[in-house]
């Protein structure tokens, strides 16, 4: 079941490649890497304490953010807005082929797809 899942947010994460193809945005190749992995800033919440950051790490990655933000895009014809929405998407799936999941309030390491990191392997 667990490759089955992997398999599926694979799909995902090339549909969402797919898409960025055909929205016409200029971005230089080496700003695509920064732009994928830059959801991942929303961790800094983290300094705050366990519960604030899983707030913003949460709201940065699911994908429900991306589903409104691509709806945005798409509906005001921005393409800024667009390609913002595919790359949460992406990157969202992209965390949950890996095993990073939604936080609880607890812990970094405790996801709604099991423990991650040292906790896991305690």
């Amino acid at each position: 079941m667990k490759q089955l899942m992997q398999l599926e947010q694979l799909a995902q994460l090339a549909l969402s490649i797919a898409c960025l193809y055909y929205v016409p945005v200029h971005v230089p190749a080496w700003a695509w890497p920064i732009l994928f992995l830059s959801p991942d800033l929303s961790m800094v919440g983290y300094l705050l304490g366990p519960k604030v950051g899983a707030i913003s790490y949460n709201i940065a990655h699911h994908k429900m953010t991306a589903a409104i933000v691509i709806a945005l895009g798409w509906v005001l014809h921005n393409p800024s807005l667009l390609t913002a929405g595919l790359l949460l998407w992406g990157h969202s799936a992209f965390d949950r082929m890996l095993g990073y999941g939604l936080k609880y309030n607890d812990s970094f390491g405790h996801t709604h797809l099991g423990m991650v990191g040292k906790k896991k392997a305690a």
